[in-house]
């Protein structure tokens, strides 16, 4: 019973960590697109399309054009990205079934049935399984109804192409931005199939190449109002 004491005890205090770390950068990062945009890539990409929309209402063809080839190509990446989504959550249920056999193999040497291995419960292994599952079908969601969004977003371009239609389109960029960061969630969570441990490097991993991408050092923000 010590030893099975330890494993939660080490799930108990490296996952709750773990979560308040991701969730505290995203809090970080979301109070820096709010108020300081320009050093965020989501925020400069915002900036970005906001311009975009501008020359759309312009009426040179020629822009009009490239603007229905990039929506294309976000519609059919967004697509892309709902139907990994589903075959990561079949990849899920052999995954959790390999980890779980390992961890209960009759040699209690063996590195998977080690105290790093966390507990090795039934219902833990469930929660595992359960968690995952629940991120790839919040991605999913998302990507569904982004390119609902985005489809929407095209007719009210071409029959009204005001404010709201903008409104729209951000909606949908924003609903693929939260599927594409749940779906990066699902890597320290398959590896929390095989350790605690794994799981709370990951994460530290995982926020590190956040902030690398989510963040610059300038951007010329006058220009992209300029064009």
């Amino acid at each position: 019973m010590a030893i099975g004491g330890g494993h939660y005890y080490l799930d108990a205090i490296l996952i709750p960590l773990s979560v308040m770390l991701i969730v505290g950068y995203h809090a970080y990062l979301c109070h820096y697109i709010k108020n300081k945009p320009s050093i965020t890539t989501y925020g400069i990409k915002k900036l970005s399309r906001s311009a975009w929309f501008l020359r759309l209402n312009q009426g040179n063809k020629e822009k009009a054009m490239l603007v229905v080839q990039s929506l294309r190509n976000t519609l059919m990446s967004t697509i892309f990205m709902a139907t990994i989504t589903i075959l990561i959550n079949f990849a899920l249920a052999a995954i959790t079934s390999n980890s779980y056999t390992a961890s209960h193999g009759h040699n209690h040497g063996h590195l998977f049935t080690a105290t790093l291995m966390g507990s090795k419960s039934d219902t833990i292994y469930a929660f595992k399984y359960a968690t995952a599952s629940f991120c790839v079908l919040i991605s999913f969601v998302c990507s569904s109804m982004a390119v609902g969004f985005l489809i929407d977003a095209n007719f009210l371009m071409n029959v009204y192409g005001d404010g709201h239609a903008e409104t729209v389109l951000e909606r949908a960029f924003a609903l693929g931005a939260i599927a594409n960061r749940v779906l990066c969630f699902i890597v320290p969570l398959l590896l929390w199939m095989f350790s605690p441990i794994a799981l709370a490097l990951s994460s530290l991993a995982l926020v590190f190449v956040f902030h690398q991408h989510d963040f610059v050092s300038e951007f010329p923000c006058n220009n992209v109002h300029k064009q």
